[in-house]
């Protein structure tokens, strides 16, 4: 197909020029090879595709008609390139990022406020969902890019840490329980628990640890917002298990309160997500080296959550 190719590219040429001599220059190949390229198409055709005149040379009927399906195909071509290099150099292309809308409001914002601004030619589609969606849709091709919690069996995926995310136990300043004291695994689990719903991951890792410490929680309420949970925590309802990164502004205000623990969860990372071995489009890489190269410049240094 690729050698047939360029004999229509020789041929529209010549059609255009309507000149063999004219076409070879444009070509920057020889008459000859010009001429040969069109005996060959029209042999393979079976069909004559020009007829000679005094100024050089016309398309027969069948050689008009091709001629028209030849330019359209061709055009499309020229087209498909002209795209391809553009969005090589992010002059146009899409980007479409899983993440849940904490972890987009809280540490996305930013990056994606900047990337815009840099390449306003882009469009980018934010899927919200919790680790496992965006994870799952990661796999199936649905998002190019996903920050999650990463899952241990994690075989498939590229990732690169993000941010820290640490489990504690908040309450109102003026819930009904000692912010002096130091509680323990069990003190903590004889609370009215207010905790996100059991598909959530944070949840899930929250009563995994307990497990393995000889506890089990049995939350009285149960939620799939976390800014419910925050609300709730906030007018007594009872103490929220939360991620400290995500409600650092109720505890500077005042709004909640942490409780003291004898215990601390082993803290889990946020991470940048890709398919290994899957090439990501011009767009997904720039973005995830703006990330990466962002979160290198700023090592060391603790995360403003309020910018």
């Amino acid at each position: 197909m690729s050698v047939k190719l360029e004999l229509y590219r020789v041929f529209k040429e010549v059609a255009e020029a309507g000149n063999i001599t004219a076409a070879a220059q444009a070509l920057y190949i020889s008459q000859s090879a010009v001429s040969q390229s069109i005996k060959q198409l029209e042999g393979e055709l079976q069909t004559r595709l020009f007829a000679r005149n005094s100024r050089g040379v016309a398309l027969t009927p069948d050689g008009r008609m091709l001629y028209e399906y030849v330019r359209s195909a061709i055009g499309l071509l020229e087209t498909g390139e002209e795209k391809l290099s553009q969005s090589r150099e992010l002059q146009m292309g899409h980007l479409t990022i899983g993440a849940s809308d904490t972890v987009t409001s809280q540490f996305l914002l930013p990056y994606l406020d900047r990337f815009h601004r840099q390449y306003p030619a882009i469009h980018i589609q934010i899927v919200s969902g919790r680790s496992h969606k965006v994870l799952g849709l990661l796999q199936s091709g649905k998002v190019d890019i996903a920050f999650a919690s990463t899952p241990q069996e994690s075989a498939s995926l590229e990732t690169h840490p993000c941010f820290a995310t640490h489990s504690v136990f908040v309450a109102s300043a003026d819930y009904p329980c000692d912010f002096g004291h130091v509680y323990s695994l069990a003190e903590i689990a004889a609370f009215p628990l207010i905790l996100l719903e059991r598909k959530a991951s944070s949840r899930l890792y929250l009563e995994k640890y307990f497990l393995q410490n000889g506890q089990r929680l049995h939350p009285e309420i149960e939620l799939g917002a976390r800014s419910l949970l925050v609300d709730l925590a906030a007018i007594g309802f009872g103490v929220a298990g939360v991620t400290e990164e995500f409600v650092h502004e109720e505890l500077s205000k005042g709004r909640l309160r942490k409780l003291a623990t004898d215990f601390e969860i082993p803290p889990r990372s946020v991470d940048l997500c890709v398919l290994r071995d899957v090439p990501l489009t011009p767009a997904a890489q720039r973005f995830a080296d703006f990330v990466k190269d962002s979160l290198s410049q700023r090592s060391g240094a603790p995360l403003n959550w309020e910018n």
